[in-house]
């Protein structure tokens, strides 16, 4: 029996790992490594946040983006963004270097057993241990807006399904979503020859400023910090001191995970957008129908106007929704014992332990709990150190996981969780 299995071999998953085996904890880690980035974006898209937010973690911090760059003759600056690619292949390389061998079967479902869990991988074989990390990433907690879930898979899609862009050459394609993914992903494709419109809610797109150099007065850093997720002292405080974020009453950590660092786009993609990119904004997709060769999306306006259009396909770029009905590999008893916060996502404790003893969650799913760096690479080095301290205090209560608590009746802001924490 393991002390650990890792689900997932992405950035959290990865940095997991690798504190774990410098902890000397024994362990297995079963995923595709960095799936969602070898698998889930188009070439030539770039990373949003800056290549020193960009790192996996590893105790000693040696195997950082900028050393892994430097080794294939590329300089990891401030203010120049790094290729997906080249982000993926720095993955692979740290797991290579940080991480014991990675099992890259899929885990189908994971269990409560006696001291521990099982975890079944997709061709059948049953492993045993007694914590498990999750850092699935983002890919099960897919959102598409419900007037699009009936319709053809072959004329709609989300941006997370496509790798390859190729395939739309020459067609009419609505991407839907004012985000970094909907914007990128428009840009891509028009820059292909793909006659493209996006479709947002809101009344304007918002792009991200330049980021202010590196170097400079002291007076203008102690304003404008810079952070892993942008300059400022608020973006400061979520990339920094996700610890003390938790300590904020519960209804304030929601309000932030749900609205802080809204939509936008890359301030490198604007120019590469506006002239090449039809606009409709303050519309939302208020039904849509298959048609023959594509899809017909009714639209209302913020005043009510309806306008109809016709699209060979659809795009939906429009985010993730973490929460635990969406952890299908849970199985239901493990699942249903879950406790949750107001968006649906788990409750975890201050070392990212969820109301189940010896489930741990890692990324997307913990952004409620420990805001918004928890959507960015740049928040698996505070995850990785502190769930891997985590699973040790676990393993040493001597209640080594796999014990399904009694529902957790959910009161005011403020209420304990299963664990008591």
């Amino acid at each position: 029996m393991y002390d650990l299995l890792v689900v997932g071999a992405g950035p959290y998953g990865l940095s997991i790992a690798s504190h774990a085996a410098a902890a000397g904890l024994s362990l297995r880690v079963l995923g595709r490594p960095m799936a969602s980035w070898r698998d889930h974006m188009p070439r030539g898209m770039f990373l949003k946040s800056e290549p020193w937010a960009s790192n996996l973690s590893d105790p000693e911090r040696r195997l950082r983006l900028e050393v892994y760059c430097a080794g294939q003759g590329v300089e990891a600056r401030h203010g120049e963004p790094i290729p997906v690619e080249m982000f993926a292949s720095y993955g692979l390389w740290f797991a290579r270097h940080a991480v014991p061998g990675v099992d890259e079967r899929t885990v189908t479902r994971i269990a409560a057993v006696p001291g521990g869990f099982e975890a079944v991988t997709e061709d059948g074989e049953v492993l045993l241990a007694r914590t498990v990390a999750l850092a699935v990433g983002v890919l099960p907690f897919v959102e598409v807006p419900a007037a699009l879930r009936e319709l053809d898979p072959a004329y709609v899609s989300h941006s997370s399904h496509h790798s390859d862009l190729t395939r739309f050459h020459g067609k009419d394609v609505t991407v839907i979503g004012g985000g970094q993914a909907a914007l990128e992903t428009a840009a891509l494709l028009a820059e292909q020859g793909t006659r493209v419109r996006v479709l947002a809610r809101a009344d304007r797109l918002n792009w991200n400023d330049v980021p202010p150099p590196w170097e400079r007065p002291w007076w203008r850093s102690a304003r404008s910090p810079h952070s892993g997720l942008g300059p400022g002292w608020r973006n400061w405080f979520y990339a920094e001191r996700p610890g003390l974020f938790r300590r904020l009453p519960e209804t304030t950590r929601a309000r932030v995970a749900a609205t802080a660092l809204g939509p936008a786009g890359a301030w490198w993609v604007r120019d590469r957008f506006e002239p090449a990119v039809e606009v409709l904004l303050g519309h939302e997709v208020a039904a849509a129908y298959d048609v023959p060769g594509g899809v017909r999306l009714e639209t209302v306006s913020r005043s009510g106007d309806l306008t109809s259009l016709d699209t060979e396909h659809v795009i939906a770029a429009t985010g993730f929704r973490a929460s635990c009905e969406r952890l299908g590999l849970l199985a239901d008893e493990v699942r249903g014992s879950l406790a949750a916060v107001a968006d649906g996502s788990p409750q975890v404790g201050r070392d990212f332990e969820s109301s189940v003893p010896g489930l741990f969650m890692a990324g997307l799913v913990t952004a409620a709990g420990f805001g918004p760096s928890m959507r960015f690479v740049h928040g698996a080095s505070f995850t990785a150190g502190t769930l891997v301290r985590g699973v040790r205090r676990r393993l040493h209560t001597g209640d080594r996981g796999g014990r399904i608590p009694a529902p957790v009746l959910r009161s005011s802001e403020g209420a304990l969780d299963a664990a008591g924490r």
